[in-house]
C-alpha cells in the first residue's frame, strides 16, 4: 500500500461503524503476534486534555533517554498524525506498511467472526499503531483512549500508569448518564497493583470513584498540582495544568525526574489544534475545543492573551457538531466575543449555521446572561451585542473574520477559530486538498 490505498482502505472501515467490545481487538493481537506486549505503556483517559497530555509525558521521557512512541486520535489533517515516534509523526511509506500489516490481520479476524461483523475503523488503527510501536522497538508508549475507556480498543494494553485528565459529561448514550458512570467506564482501564494519576479539579464524583477503584485493585494514586513550576512553550493556562499532569504521569513511570529534561520538554512542546497561531497582526488562533468544560477552559486562557495584548474581545469563527451541546459551548465563549462568523466544517454532522445563529441569538435574549457577563469581565452590560455573520465556507469564514478585526482594531485585533476539530482541520488542511474533499 501507499498512503492513498492505505486512507481508502482506513475510510473503508468506517462503514462498519462503532462497535463497543474488545473481542475483535484481542483477536487482531493474536493476528499480530501480540506486539502490545512488546513496550511499556501509559494510558491515558479522560474528556479533555488527553491528546496534550500524551504528547507531554511522550516529550519528557525522550528527553530522559528513553526511544518513546505515542498513539493520539483523532487527527487532524492525515491519519499517520496518529502515530509518533520519538516525537514525530510516522512518515508516509512507514504509515502505509503499518496499515497494510493491521489489514491483513483485520481480513483473517473478519473471517473468523462469521455473520456481519468486521473489525472497526478505530481498532484498525489501534493494531496497526501497536504493530509499528512494537517494530520500532520503542521502550514506553503513551497511549491515548478513543472513547470511554472499558470498551475502548486501546484497552489490550498492560499499561504500567495510567492518567485521567478530566471527566465530564460527554458521550452519555454510551458511558452513562452521569459524571460517577463515566469516570467508572475511563477508570476500567486501570491495571492492578499500577499507578493512577489524577488531573487537578476533578469533579467530587469522579473522585470518589477514583479512590475506589484504587482501593479495589491496590493501585497507588498519584494527584496532579496545577503549576509544573517551569515555563511552557504551549499557549494557555490549560497547557500548563496538562503539563504538571504529564510530569506526575512521567515520575509515576520513571521515579525521580531530571529538572533540565523536564525544562526542555516543557519549552519545546506544542499541540497542534490547540491554541495554535496561525498568523499574526491579526492574531489569529486555532483551537478544537469541541464540549462546554474544554471551551470553558479555553475561554480562561484567552482572558489571558486578551490582557496581554490590551484588548477585552475577540472575533471568533464557530462550527459545533450535532451531537455536541453547542448551547453550552457558545454560552462559555460569546461573553469574549465582539463578532462571530457561523460556518460548517466539512464533517457531516456539522450543524448548519442558521442553527448556531439561532442558538447564539436565544442566548442573547436570556436576560440572566447579562450579570453573567458582567461577572465574568467580558462585556459590560448595555454593550453592543456581537454581530453575527453566516459563511459557509470555513476559509472564508476565517478571511472574513481577520478582516472585521482589522475593521474594529488594525493589526492589534484577535481572531479565533474553535467549536470542532474538524473544522481546525479544514483550516490547516493545503487548500488543494481542501478543495478535492468539499467536491
Amino acid at each position: 500500500m501507499n498512503r492513498e490505498e492505505a486512507e481508502r482502505y482506513i475510510l473503508a472501515r468506517e462503514l462498519f461503524g462503532m462497535r463497543f467490545g474488545l473481542d475483535r481487538m484481542l483477536r487482531l493481537m493474536t493476528a499480530l503476534d501480540h506486539p502490545e506486549r512488546h513496550f511499556d505503556s501509559i494510558h491515558v483517559v479522560g474528556t479533555n486534555g488527553k491528546s496534550s497530555t500524551v504528547r507531554m509525558i511522550a516529550a519528557i521521557l525522550e528527553e530522559h533517554g528513553l526511544r518513546t512512541g505515542a498513539y493520539l486520535s483523532p487527527h487532524l489533517v492525515s491519519f499517520g498524525e496518529r502515530i509518533r515516534i520519538q516525537d514525530r509523526d510516522l512518515p508516509e511509506a512507514e504509515f502505509a506498511a503499518a496499515i497494510q500489516r493491521a489489514a491483513q490481520a483485520a481480513e483473517l479476524v473478519d473471517r473468523s467472526l462469521g455473520g456481519e461483523e468486521r473489525v472497526t475503523q478505530f481498532e484498525l488503527l489501534t493494531a496497526a499503531a501497536y504493530s509499528e510501536l512494537a517494530l520500532r522497538r520503542v521502550q514506553v508508549a503513551v497511549i491515548e483512549a478513543g472513547l470511554g475507556g472499558r470498551y475502548d480498543a486501546t484497552n489490550v494494553i498492560p499499561s504500567k500508569v495510567q492518567v485521567l485528565t478530566s471527566v465530564g459529561l460527554e458521550h452519555t448514550r454510551w458511558l452513562g448518564p452521569t459524571i460517577a458512570d463515566i469516570a467508572a467506564e475511563k477508570l476500567a482501564v486501570v491495571q492492578e497493583d499500577g499507578t493512577l494519576v489524577l488531573g487537578p479539579d476533578l469533579h467530587p464524583d469522579a473522585d470518589a470513584v477514583a479512590e475506589a477503584v484504587a482501593e479495589a485493585r491496590r493501585v497507588r494514586i498519584v494527584r496532579a498540582g496545577t503549576d509544573p513550576g517551569v515555563d511552557v512553550g504551549a499557549l494557555g493556562a490549560f497547557q500548563r495544568v496538562n503539563f504538571s499532569v504529564a510530569i506526575a504521569a512521567a515520575a509515576a513511570y520513571l521515579g525521580e525526574l531530571d529538572p533540565r529534561a523536564v525544562e526542555r520538554a516543557a519549552a519545546g512542546v506544542r499541540v497542534p489544534g490547540r491554541l495554535q497561531i496561525l498568523g499574526e497582526h491579526p492574531l489569529t488562533l486555532l483551537d478544537g475545543a469541541h464540549n462546554p468544560d474544554g471551551m470553558a477552559v479555553l475561554v480562561r486562557s484567552l482572558r489571558e492573551i486578551l490582557e496581554e495584548r490590551g484588548a477585552s474581545s475577540l472575533v471568533a469563527v464557530v462550527s459545533i457538531l450535532d451531537d455536541k451541546d453547542a448551547a453550552g459551548m457558545l454560552a462559555a465563549l460569546l461573553p469574549l466575543c465582539e463578532a462571530l462568523v457561523l460556518t460548517r466544517s466539512q464533517n457531516p454532522r456539522a450543524l448548519p449555521p442558521p442553527t448556531l445563529q439561532s442558538l447564539a441569538g436565544q442566548l442573547e435574549l436570556d436576560h440572566s446572561r447579562a450579570a453573567r457577563i458582567s461577572e465574568a469581565g467580558g462585556r459590560a452590560r448595555g454593550e453592543r451585542e456581537p454581530a453575527m455573520e453566516i459563511v459557509a465556507d470555513p476559509r472564508a469564514a476565517l478571511e472574513r473574520a481577520r478582516e472585521l478585526a482589522i475593521e474594529r482594531h488594525g493589526r492589534d485585533g484577535v481572531v479565533l477559530a474553535t467549536g470542532s476539530i474538524y473544522l481546525i482541520a479544514d483550516l490547516l488542511r493545503p487548500a488543494s486538498e481542501a478543495r478535492a474533499s468539499a467536491l
